[in-house]
């Protein structure tokens, strides 16, 4: 029996639904434990490819159950869409594969609209935010005025939380309460049959010995609490989170798998000290698709900075790393890699600092190590690698003093270095 929390290293984009959905293969149960709609988990099986937003990435195998747990925001409308398309697809959600905890909490459209009128009052100290409404509603949880996904199973509570809401401000004076009651209620009884205490589930599934799978969106930079603040998500997207999101002890998790790019990306504002704004660049972009699986919004890229993958290391206490995309640098002769920052007054620091000021200042201080120069899509063996990208993993590895057990070349299932030794 193994219990494990899969998190984002970065800024998210790592490859996680890749890694979810391999992973899920020995798995009884897979967790999604924070963020909502948010988030783009992209999983290539076959000729088909598969973008999942809500649902966990291991709906794909017929054996795996998939939870929702209490820490998601859920849309409910997106939630049934997502089942929908699932469904055209050939694969059919059923209460035994998947389940959705009844006191996650719900994205309503007054949060959809306070989302973008707050991005838009923010003019040119935008966020970056994707508009769906995920950060009002857990401002709403917080401030303990939120609906759960349990009271969309009533119309008289429904109604009461929904006329005792304030509704004089102007982005929800437009909005029909009696609509949104009817509707959502409507939404609840569609997927009353899914909703359970999945707390209780899951820690039942780990007293009888099952593997689990907490399978995280979003990424360690973008934590409400250890991210690059205010450019962050809602959500405690980190290992911590996999506690609260999910309703179970810290003490009963084995390991923390941490997925972490080959190179760096980003969506949104904020800074990047690594960020390359050039040939090299541009090639990231294009080699490595990198566009949002949920806005479509060109990623930014840059190279890998292992501060902030120590600094994830640390936050999470990563037990191992899946190494992702490393075949998108397969045709540089020369890759850099970041292991220490110059700021703007001379010091050389060896720690991703917490300041944003500071951080927005730093210069990246830039080790080179020689490309490989070689197509490595379709290698399996870690042993068949060339030299230098064996170099390059295992110079990861060292400096982030963690160890690398798995590698991705590609989106594809078998795409994939298994166990791997540094």
């Amino acid at each position: 029996m193994s219990v494990d929390v899969l998190v984002g290293t970065q800024w998210g984009d790592e490859g996680k639904g890749k890694i979810t959905d391999i992973l899920a293969a020995n798995t009884s149960l897979v967790v999604r434990y924070q963020g909502g709609n948010n988030a783009g988990h992209t999983v290539v099986v076959g000729n088909d490819t598969f973008k999942l937003h809500l649902i966990p990435s291991g709906i794909l195998y017929p054996n795996v159950c998939c939870i929702i747990g209490n820490g998601v925001v859920i849309n409910p409308a997106f939630l049934l869409e997502e089942m929908a398309i699932l469904k055209k697809k050939g694969i059919t959600i059923t209460p035994q594969k998947l389940k959705i905890s009844s006191t996650a909490h719900v994205i309503l459209p007054f949060h959809l609209n306070l989302d973008s009128a707050e991005e838009t009052d923010r003019k040119q100290k935008k966020i970056g935010t994707t508009g769906k409404g995920i950060g009002p509603t857990y401002t709403d949880k917080i401030s303990r005025n939120g609906i759960r996904i349990l009271d969309l199973l009533s119309k008289k509570t429904l109604r009461k939380k929904i006329v005792n809401r304030n509704w004089d401000n102007l982005i929800s004076k437009s909005l029909d309460q009696e609509k949104i009651i009817e509707e959502y209620y409507q939404y609840g009884q569609r997927l009353k049959p899914f909703i359970i205490d999945t707390s209780l589930y899951i820690n039942t599934a780990i007293d009888q010995n099952q593997n689990i799978l907490l399978e995280g969106a979003q990424g360690t930079m973008l934590d409400i609490d250890h991210g690059t603040y205010p450019f962050v998500t809602s959500s405690n997207c980190t290992s911590g989170g996999a506690c609260t999101g999910a309703g179970i002890g810290p003490n009963k998790i084995n390991n923390v798998i941490g997925i972490a790019k080959a190179y760096l990306t980003r969506v949104g504002e904020g800074p990047f000290p690594t960020e390359q704004n050039n040939k090299i660049g541009q090639h990231l972009i294009e080699k490595g698709a990198e566009y949002g699986t949920t806005t479509g919004r060109q990623r930014r890229c840059g190279w890998l900075d292992t501060l902030m993958l120590r600094y994830a290391a640390r936050i999470n206490g990563l037990t191992e790393i899946c190494l992702t995309k490393l075949d998108v640098l397969d045709q540089l002769q020369t890759i850099k890699i970041c292991n220490q920052y110059q700021t703007a007054d001379g010091r050389i620091i060896n720690e991703l600092p917490l300041d944003l000021e500071v951080f927005k200042t730093c210069t990246p201080i830039y080790e080179e190590i020689p490309g490989w120069e070689q197509n490595i899509s379709q290698i399996t063996q870690y042993a068949d690698l060339p030299n230098n990208a064996k170099k390059y993993v295992q110079y990861i590895s060292k400096l982030v003093d963690v160890k690398i057990s798995l590698i991705s070349v590609g989106s594809k299932r078998k795409q994939t270095i298994h166990l791997l030794k540094t």
